[in-house]
């Protein structure tokens, strides 16, 4: 089968500009168009899956077109590909991505301001997720990561709560900074690779594979690994790995530069905190193993350290601000900065197991946070209280719901049977078996976010013991009547989470078979690349 990565990323594009021509009454029918978009989209995944070979660790399904040259005259030519492919990585994030929006966009059947041009902004958001992970082409990719940026700010801004203006700002602010200091290394790549059948003339390239190959830089360049230009006390490869590295942690986001995160999750409406949490942190993540470590291995080598603190900070620190939090979103917010925290550790580790469980916790993450913020959603829908203190005895009131709280709980804070043990697990022995550091630090690491999950059954814990233990009662003048349990729209959304976050849990090979080859791959080439710098 050809162009499936195409046509599943401009599937939502399409229904976005047939959207523009029906009427904004027709509320019904953006409704249906979402589930038909989706529907399309499930198709390809199974039909790509019956196409990509599991254990192979290279990417499969490429499509490549010449997207643009420019003759720069001595300079050389400026060539971009419209170049797209999957391996591992990105199969895991584009199954992930289609799984979550399918969820947004049941989930946002209870819209019903201006539906138009909230349906289009989700159309246009699905579109530019799944194309930044696909893109192998680093222009193409930045585009699709831009794209996502403007959808996401308008959808805060819009259909937010009182205070959206100014959480969407802080959004738009923080992103768009790490967005300025992705750039900078863009044009500094573009600049110092060229592709290798260049011949005589220079043809400049944006192409990911290219720029993860040392052999492909030109002599001189400033990102040259023979002889990088050096700027203060580093070579330019250091900074420029330190600006990907801080450009993409704000979208992770990863401590001290977390902090637009729970802003825009208590602001956001319910389905685009699932949309988020789930699928725009693990751009960051996923920004980090497509460009930062393939491209720069040797000044990740040597800051492997300085990313493994920073995971084990956000472990910790978001940990102990979600046990002080007052408010549900605001607890399920921090505890997705700590949750990411894993997947620093364990890409930190640059081994197999860390580096497989880093991808395992980016996808089950994306399941679980989904499923926690469709129970916060449920609880403001009824009552637009979301206050822990404000409950007590949801239990009796409740009873479905609360197993699906339960699920939810225990499958965060990681208990076996989920996909978050075998996602946590994984990275713990990654950062143990770690030879980035010495044995005393890698163990300090581990060891060190092995209390971050202790406070984190100790937030969960004692939320469910506040909010759904003891006799019902509920303040703040709730009333009582508005507290149903589910209909059928939320219990199918949440039994369909429930259901894959045990599957991936008990059977965590279906994934795995994926993942693997591509961690191996990750690490062997990461491994050789250093090796060839350190010894041209």
């Amino acid at each position: 089968m050809q162009n499936l990565l195409t046509y599943l990323i401009f599937t939502p594009v399409i229904a976005a500009l047939l959207g523009l021509f029906i009427s904004a009454e027709a509320k019904k029918i953006f409704r249906l168009l979402t589930f038909v978009v989706s529907a399309i989209q499930l198709l390809i995944i199974l039909l790509i899956v019956g196409n990509i070979t599991p254990q192979s660790g290279s990417f499969q399904l490429m499509e490549k077109y010449n997207w643009f040259s420019i003759d720069l005259g001595n300079w050389g030519i400026l060539k971009a590909e419209y170049l797209l492919g999957l391996d591992g990585l990105g199969f895991s994030m584009v199954v992930l991505s289609v799984l979550v929006m399918l969820i947004a966009g049941i989930s946002s059947w209870t819209i019903d301001k201006n539906v138009k041009g909230y349906f289009i902004l989700l159309w246009i958001l699905n579109g530019a997720i799944i194309g930044t992970f696909c893109a192998l082409d680093f222009l193409l990719f930045y585009l699709f990561f831009e794209f996502m940026l403007l959808p996401m700010y308008f959808l805060i801004g819009i259909w937010g709560g009182p205070k959206r203006e100014y959480a969407s700002i802080k959004f738009l602010l923080y992103t768009l900074l790490g967005s300025i200091l992705i750039l900078i290394v863009l044009i500094a790549l573009v600049i110092s690779v060229q592709a290798p059948e260049s011949g005589d003339t220079v043809v400049h390239t944006f192409s990911l594979l290219h720029m993860s190959d040392p052999a492909n830089f030109i002599i001189g360049s400033i990102l040259n690994p023979d002889d990088a230009w050096v700027i203060g006390s580093q070579t330019a490869r250091w900074w420029a790995f330190l600006l990907l590295f801080i450009g993409f942690a704000i979208k992770l986001p990863a401590v001290p530069l977390h902090t637009w995160l729970p802003d825009a999750h208590v602001e956001a409406p319910t389905p685009i905190s699932v949309i988020l949490a789930a699928l725009l942190l693990k751009v960051g993540a996923y920004g980090l193993l497509r460009i930062a470590y393939p491209i720069f291995p040797d000044a990740a080598m040597e800051l492997s350290s300085v990313v493994a603190f920073v995971g084990v900070l956000s472990i910790i620190y978001a940990a102990l601000n979600a046990l002080a939090a007052k408010d549900l979103k605001r607890l399920i917010a921090y505890s997705s900065v700590s949750h990411m925290g894993f997947v620093l550790l364990g890409l930190a580790s640059l081994t197999v197991e860390g580096i497989s469980g880093a991808v395992y916790q980016m996808f089950s993450h994306g399941l679980i946070s989904a499923m926690l913020f469709l129970i916060a959603g449920v609880l403001y829908d009824r009552t637009h209280d979301r206050l822990i203190n404000n409950y007590s005895g949801l239990a009796s009131k409740m009873p479905v719901f609360f197993v699906f709280v339960l699920i939810a709980f225990f499958a965060s804070l990681g208990l076996p049977g989920f996909s978050g043990f075998i996602a946590e697990l994984m990275v713990l022995l990654g950062a143990l078996a770690s030879g980035s550091t010495n044995e005393l630090i890698s163990e300090g690491f581990a060891f060190a976010a092995a209390f971050g999950l202790i406070l984190g059954a100790a937030y969960y814990l004692w939320t469910l013991q506040r909010m759904f233990f003891g006799p019902f009662h509920v303040k703040n003048g709730i009333r009582t009547e508005l507290l149903t349990d589910l209909d059928r729209r939320e219990f199918g959304m949440l039994i369909s989470l429930a259901l894959v976050i045990l599957i991936f849990g008990i059977f965590p090979q279906v994934l795995l078979d994926y993942i693997n080859p591509f961690a191996k791959n990750f690490s062997d080439t990461l491994t050789e690349s250093i090796r060839l710098i350190q010894n041209p």
